[in-house]
């Protein structure tokens, strides 16, 4: 018997068991799409998270510390000669504010005070309007620069742009509004850093000092210069550099970690379907018993009755594996937990690749016990 022929007898078999093949093949069919879709969640997450550290802007570096921050260190490390491949550096102090206009008011997580160099190194451009000068910094001018919620929430269907807003019981001219989406400040504001400390902050310690290096690929120099004049002017441990390259590799490794998580737990499904198999075909190998009688006394040797039986369980496995990349290209249209699904093509591969391997392994039991059978005791079986 020729390999088509044991295909067309195994698929004449299957076909005669629809209702038991089909549901056969839905569990391979829930294994397969399992693996994929929840790669692909994975996947997509982690492009999420990378893009929104990527707009943070791979070539800064943001120095934290609990009370030890002055403008006066910030001014230190502005320093073309002990820093030469630091191309700007933003005193940031921010906190929580309530913004009010005409009896409406917003809260926002964070009104931030900083300077002009700010909005360039966090890669936050004005969608409208401008963003406030250098000038307006020095003159301590009350202007703000407010991100889309926060013009939504408070002007909506109206120009915020020249409108005067009351914060902390002191008016500040709104000058423009940030680009939405840009490194999450929807729901920002943004004043000069000697305003902000005039009426809000006061003078104690900056929140934060944002570094922005002179070239990404120069980045490790720039957070080099930057710890030695730390070093020099603060205790060492007293505070922390995040570099936004580290960041994205340190993402990227959890990601990975996270991605093979989740496909692993799918796994757990597709092996259950690969037991469904097994049962499935220790029933047929039982039903069919007497078949398997008169064909070995007609003289089919034990290869033929063991290809045939593994050939059965293949198709179902090869079958439910790709209705199952099917439903995972069809899933993946659709958002999940907030996430749009990314499929890669190795995990397509992967799932296809062991739901055969699934097929041939839990296969070989009854395959291998109906190539046992005597004839003679096959063809006595009721």
């Amino acid at each position: 018997m020729s390999l088509v022929e044991v295909i067309r007898f195994s698929l004449r078999g299957l076909y005669a068991n629809k209702l038991r093949s089909g549901l056969t093949m839905l569990g391979i069919l829930i294994g397969v799409a399992a693996v994929i879709l929840l790669v692909a969640v994975g996947n997509g997450s982690a492009r999420k998270v990378a893009a929104r550290i990527e707009a943070l802007g791979a070539n800064t570096l943001t120095v934290m510390s609990g009370s030890d921050l002055s403008l006066e260190i910030a001014e230190a490390l502005d320093d073309p000669v002990l820093a030469p491949d630091v191309r700007s550096v933003s005193p940031v102090v921010s906190m929580p504010a309530t913004i009010t206009y005409q009896g409406t008011e917003h809260e926002v997580g964070s009104f931030v005070g900083t300077t002009a160099s700010w909005f360039a190194a966090s890669n936050s451009p004005a969608a409208g309007g401008a963003v406030f000068s250098a000038d307006d910094e020095a003159q301590a001018r009350r202007v703000v620069v407010i991100g889309q919620t926060v013009a939504e929430e408070i002007f909506p269907g109206a120009d915020p742009v020249g409108k005067q807003v009351t914060v902390g019981g002191a008016l500040f001219t709104v000058v423009g509004v940030l680009e939405a989406g840009s490194q999450g400040t929807d729901d920002t504001a943004v004043a000069p850093l000697a305003a902000v400390r005039h009426v809000l902050a006061g003078y104690g310690p900056l929140s934060s000092i944002l570094v922005e290096a002179a070239d990404s690929r120069r980045v490790d120099v720039a957070q080099a210069e930057v710890a030695t004049i730390l070093n020099q002017r603060l205790a060492a441990g007293s505070y922390r550099i995040q570099n936004a390259a580290q960041l994205l590799e340190t993402q990227s490794d959890t990601a990975d970690t996270f991605t093979k998580l989740l496909g692993a737990v799918a796994a757990i499904s597709l092996l259950v379907g690969g037991i469904g198999i097994t049962n499935i075909m220790l029933v047929t190998v039982t039903e069919r018993t007497r078949e398997i009688g008169i064909r070995k006394a007609l003289g089919a040797p034990r290869r033929v009755i063991v290809t045939q039986f593994l050939v059965e369980a293949t198709l179902l496995s090869v079958i439910g594996g790709v209705l199952g990349v099917a439903a995972a290209v069809l899933g993946s249209r659709f958002e999940i937990v907030g996430v749009q699904p990314v499929i890669v093509p190795s995990s397509v591969v992967l799932a296809l690749g062991v739901s055969v391997v699934i097929g041939l392994f839990f296969g070989g039991l009854p395959a291998a016990r109906a190539a046992r059978l005597r004839p003679i005791d096959a063809l006595r079986y009721e």
